[in-house]
């Protein structure tokens, strides 16, 4: 029986106390020679170790995290039985006929090999005697063995890791399947494309690497205080729609000086209504009639990222600030109401959201979101799409006009529309917030 041995770790050359990035191979496994056993990482480096011989694995001596330098333990061996290799190195019998073992005075013996051989009958034992057909080589096992990780250069596994893609997952198109870097992004677009889900939580089929863990009370005193539920639940669904929605911000402007103007006229008559007629009430009327110009802004794409679902109602959602966090409640058939219905719709809205009382058919259904913080402050931002929504207008604080000279008394509305780079290209983008700038400019138009 062959004894254990043990597998040091071999001369790596100027590096030493190199980090354990993955484990290759688990106990019971069987490895031939120069089968990759782990993979360490330096900081110039990524290298796999290879096993300088062929055998079981019985343990391992490390585990991702650890140190290593030249000479340190890497794993227990039980090398291959010297009669199985001899088996598995022997040369194939030319035929079935002629695979029996002779000793070597009979190979001395025979002569020179004729077109047809001599029949020979079956002699006792010949069954236990004749040769096993030859195996597949060890490094096609190797690929094909259950656990066998995937066929992949350092490197390539490097990225792998940095994009938290699954190895296993990925078809590889080098040479004997080995996956190459393409193939890796290929997967990547692919998966995101039809929407696959992969990592709980996330609905992404993969899983970037996690944030490193600080002690931040050495730096002072520090106290940890629970995130809201409303920000955990909007906060992976933003993380999930920033990372899986190629995001393009397109920035314009609108003089609502007239339409102010306008609005402060009526507030007598909105007050006798039994209404506060907001910015934010006109905005959305304005919106409505833009999207129907330009569908494609208020349509979604299909699971399978091959297809556009065109809708034929206009439900908006309007972000809102609460103690909790925020939320977007949807205001439906906004093309179909008045100014005064929808300044009610949106008082009662705002109200559930910030009173923790928006039940969940109220933020479903919406096709398009706006968020409004001119009544707090900024020049611009860049809003973050609702999927399964491909834009999301943004909305920042009126400013006054310079015209080289002094300050002109006209109001300046800064407008950032977020659109889905595979839905909306910029051209449209641009031709869809110069309809919204003509219509805030002139409201007479929203009347045609």
């Amino acid at each position: 029986m062959a004894t254990a041995q043990d597998v040091l770790l071999p001369d790596i050359g100027d590096f030493s106390e190199v980090e354990v990035i993955e484990i290759l191979v688990q106990p019971g496994d069987q490895v031939s020679v120069d089968q990759s056993l782990i993979t360490l990482e330096s900081d110039k480096a990524t290298m796999e170790i290879p096993s300088p011989l062929a055998g079981e694995v019985t343990s391992l001596a490390v585990k991702v995290g650890d140190k290593l330098s030249q000479g340190d333990l890497v794993l227990i061996l039980k090398p291959q039985a010297p009669a199985a290799a001899a088996q598995a190195d022997a040369p194939v019998a030319a035929s079935e006929e002629s695979s029996e073992e002779q000793s070597p005075a009979e190979i001395e013996s025979i002569p020179a090999p004729v077109t047809e051989p001599e029949a020979v009958g079956p002699r006792p034992g010949e069954a236990e005697r004749r040769r096993a057909p030859v195996p597949t080589r060890p490094e096609d096992l190797a690929a094909i063995a259950k656990g066998r990780k995937p066929h992949a250069s350092p490197a390539v596994r490097r990225f792998a890791r940095e994009l938290g893609v699954d190895l296993t997952l990925v078809e590889g198109s080098g040479p004997k399947h080995r996956i190459l870097k393409t193939d890796i992004q290929d997967y990547v677009r692919k998966t995101l494309a039809r929407g696959a889900a992969g990592v709980p939580g996330t609905g992404l089929p993969f899983q970037l690497p996690a944030a490193p863990e600080i002690d931040y009370a050495k730096f002072g005193e520090v106290e940890l205080a629970p995130l809201p539920r409303i920000k955990k639940i909007s906060g992976r669904r933003l993380h999930l729609n920033w990372l899986s929605i190629p995001h393009v911000t397109h920035h314009d402007a609108a003089d609502i000086t007239d339409l102010e103007a306008f609005r402060n006229s009526q507030r007598e008559a909105a007050t006798a209504a039994g209404v506060k007629l907001t910015f934010l009430s006109i905005l959305l009327k304005a919106v409505a009639k833009a999207l129907e110009q330009f569908p494609n802004l208020k349509a979604s794409l299909t699971g399978d990222g091959e297809r556009l679902v065109l809708k034929y109602f206009t439900h908006l959602g309007v972000a809102v600030d609460t103690p909790e966090g925020l939320v977007v409640p949807v205001i439906r058939d906004v093309d179909k109401k008045g100014v005064y219905q929808l300044a009610r719709e949106l008082t009662e809205a705002s109200a559930k959201a910030r009173e923790g009382k928006l039940l969940p058919g109220d933020t479903q259904g919406g096709c398009f979101t706006v968020s409004n913080l001119g009544g707090i402050g900024g020049t611009a931002f860049t809003p973050i799409i609702n999927a399964p929504e491909v834009a999301i207008l943004g909305i920042s604080q009126t400013k006054p006009v310079w015209n080289g000279n002094n300050f002109v008394p006209r109001l300046v509305l800064p407008m950032s529309l977020s659109y889905d780079h595979r839905v909306i290209d910029g051209a449209e983008a641009a031709r869809f917030t110069g309809q919204l700038r003509e219509l805030l400019e002139d409201i007479r138009s929203l009347l045609f």
